[in-house]
């Protein structure tokens, strides 16, 4: 990335904030309370992390309104300092830009359309008959089969691997090593052998999304596997055929989709959660990481489903007494039974 320098007055007017102090002080990077340097903006989102600024050394920092007493620094006053943050970083390290073209040792299959606008790197393929949008960026290494689309501005860093007939919308990034439109996980058993389903959809993917390193989504067993617009998945999260994840989405790394799960819109996954197959989980619910949901959620709030951390020895005792629950079940429901025997006129027991 580059560094682009700017004074504090431009860049609140950029990022939408308040300025409070030295309008004309430069700033050149952003930086962290604890390592900034003198011409870098911090930023601080929760007020437990109020006292650092006492010891920081950036030049200025971006904080909510109410805080504003807390430091003598030059700032930037947002409601929301967190995505004011990610603005100013934006503007300060701008993207390296790509140099429109095709590199001599990519290959271009017959009938695909690369706008002129486009970037295709070193030794990546285009398959017959794909379309590359505007200011698209296809990296080195990268694969782009049969009749997909890439559209505009989107960029694909290196080593990617598009399946044929698969959909990337505009602005969407997919990051290294990722899979888009692999076959999905389709098998009918017979005679104790296993004959494989051919997976004919595709995989769609919507505008702005990104798709961290090394993820899989898999391709429809007949319809379409969809991802909305706004979607944000972290690295090495795997997606079978068939599944819906709605808009404005964000799953942690190393989750496991199992095939024709719908996801609604705003749903937060933490990371190593596991979602079965042919569920739904609906708009606006959190998911806590390593949680497994074997069933339909049927309304939105928050869900865990692991234990929280323990000592060794106390988790052994937990999970030993776990163990006991059914048998512990069993002999409530026996010692049930012998009191209405005992006293059959008396009714519901408590």
């Amino acid at each position: 990335m580059t560094r682009t320098a700017i004074t504090l007055s431009e860049l609140a007017a950029r990022i939408g904030a308040a300025l409070q102090g030295d309008g004309d002080f430069v700033v050149q990077r952003v930086g962290t309370l604890e390592n900034a340097a003198p011409d870098a903006i911090v930023f601080v989102a929760h007020a437990r992390f109020l006292p650092l600024l006492a010891r920081t050394r950036a030049g200025a920092v971006i904080l909510k309104p109410d805080d504003a007493p807390a430091t003598p620094l030059p700032k930037l006053l947002h409601d929301n300092p967190y995505a004011a943050y990610a603005r100013a970083a934006a503007i300060l390290h701008p993207s390296v830009p790509h140099k429109p073209g095709i590199d001599p040792t990519a290959r271009i299959g017959e009938g695909a359309l690369v706008d002129a606008t486009a970037t295709v790197g070193a030794y990546a393929v285009i398959d017959a008959r794909a379309t590359i949008g505007a200011r698209a960026v296809i990296g080195p290494h990268s694969h782009v089969g049969e009749s997909a689309v890439i559209g505009d501005d989107a960029h694909l860093t290196s080593n990617v691997t598009i399946y044929p007939r698969c959909v990337i919308g505009p602005r969407t990034i997919v990051h290294a090593g990722a899979v888009i439109g692999a076959d999905g996980f389709g098998m009918a058993e017979e005679g104790g052998r296993w004959i494989k389903i051919p997976q004919i959809g595709r995989v769609v993917i919507g505008a702005d999304c990104e798709i961290g390193a090394n993820t899989t989504i898999d391709r429809g067993a007949i319809d379409d596997t969809l991802i909305e617009d706004d979607v944000k998945l972290d690295n090495q999260i795997q997606i079978g055929h068939n599944c819906r994840i709605g808009a404005h989405t964000a799953i942690a790394g190393c989750v496991g989709i199992a095939g024709s799960a719908t996801i609604g819109r705003n749903v937060r996954i933490g990371g190593a959660a596991n979602i079965a197959g042919h569920l739904e989980i609906p708009d606006n619910t959190i998911v806590a990481g390593a949680t497994t949901v074997l069933s339909t959620i049927k309304a939105p709030g928050m869900y865990n489903g692991s234990f929280p951390l323990l000592d060794n020895r106390e988790w052994r005792y937990v999970a030993s007494e776990i163990r006991r629950l059914r048998t512990l079940a069993e002999r409530v429901a026996t010692l049930e039974r012998a009191l209405r025997a005992q006293a059959p006129d008396e009714g519901e027991l408590p």
